[in-house]
């Protein structure tokens, strides 16, 4: 059980849980909230996680990227703890898991259900595998965004009466920068074993400086968009709330743009995962209201 909670990495799993709080909340606010429809989404979300993590896993252990002077929590193949074959194989599990989720929705909202879990199905496959691995070629945040912002938020709103109103996609840029924020803060701490690997991510490609200045207009970005669009009513005023969460961005922003040191990275990572999920649930709270 241990080495396999190694493979989930579950203080990563909030990335995916936050946007649905997100849409979800709009939902409530918007009068067409299901609670079935939440908790299959929920718990699909947090499936399509956990094989991202594992296919990443295996993918970075198989290509090397894992060495013995990787700066961070352990991982399951690079370590021993599981065989690349056993990953993958939990990988396909958890996969199957999440398309029973993804049947279910498909039969209350439709086919662009379909459309939404195919293409994070590949996307989570080729972030780190397949024959053109994209985390390694510097769109890693791209993807992040894309998925665990735009399709999650939107998604998670559209799957309970299949619409998708215009402040879904405002509220999901916002908590897109978050997320996104937190894969920077994971690539700036392993700049340096990541270019020796010869793993070029968005950090590698920038270099320390510029990668610090993203993280900042990443999470800065957040809370100045969510207020902008709030005062202009595109999203629900009460999600002004989200912007409670400002003290919990001091520190990985202190951090990630003054040291380089591994474990000071390590709690900035594990702050700006905190961080975007106590945004998301506050938009959420807020979109509810």
């Amino acid at each position: 059980m241990r080495a396999w909670l190694v493979a989930a990495r579950p203080p990563t799993l909030l990335a995916s849980i936050a946007p649905v709080l997100a849409g979800s909340g709009l939902a409530a606010g918007d009068g067409v909230f299901r609670w079935d429809v939440f908790a299959v989404t929920l718990v699909t979300a947090v499936l399509l996680n956990v094989a991202v993590n594992f296919a990443n896993d295996a993918s970075d252990a198989h290509r090397g990227a894992d060495s013995p002077a990787r700066i961070g929590p352990p991982r399951a193949v690079a370590t021993g703890l599981l065989t690349s074959r056993q990953v993958w194989t939990g990988t396909w599990v958890v996969l199957a898991l999440a398309v029973a989720g993804g049947v279910y929705l498909t039969a209350v909202a439709g086919w662009v259900v379909v459309a939404i879990g195919a293409t994070a199905i590949v996307a989570a496959l080729a972030y780190t595998g397949g024959p053109w691995p994209y985390g390694y070629r510097g769109l890693g945040e791209v993807f992040v965004f894309v998925y665990f912002g735009l399709a999650a938020v939107v998604g998670s709103r559209y799957v309970h009466d299949s619409t998708a109103p215009a402040a879904a996609w405002w509220l999901a840029i916002p908590i897109g920068f978050l997320v996104t924020a937190i894969l920077v803060a994971n690539n700036v701490r392993d700049i340096d074993t990541d270019r020796a690997s010869g793993k070029r991510t968005l950090a590698v490609l920038l270099g320390r400086g510029a990668t610090r200045a993203l993280f900042a207009g990443l999470v800065a970005g957040a809370f100045a968009l969510l207020a902008v669009t709030a005062a202009f009513d595109l999203v629900p005023r009460p999600t002004l709330v989200a912007l409670a969460a400002v003290p919990i961005a001091v520190r990985p922003m202190r951090v990630v743009l003054a040291e380089e040191g591994g474990p000071v990275l390590i709690a900035a990572l594990k702050g700006t995962a905190l961080l975007h999920f106590a945004f998301g649930a506050l938009v959420g709270l807020g979109a509810a209201l």
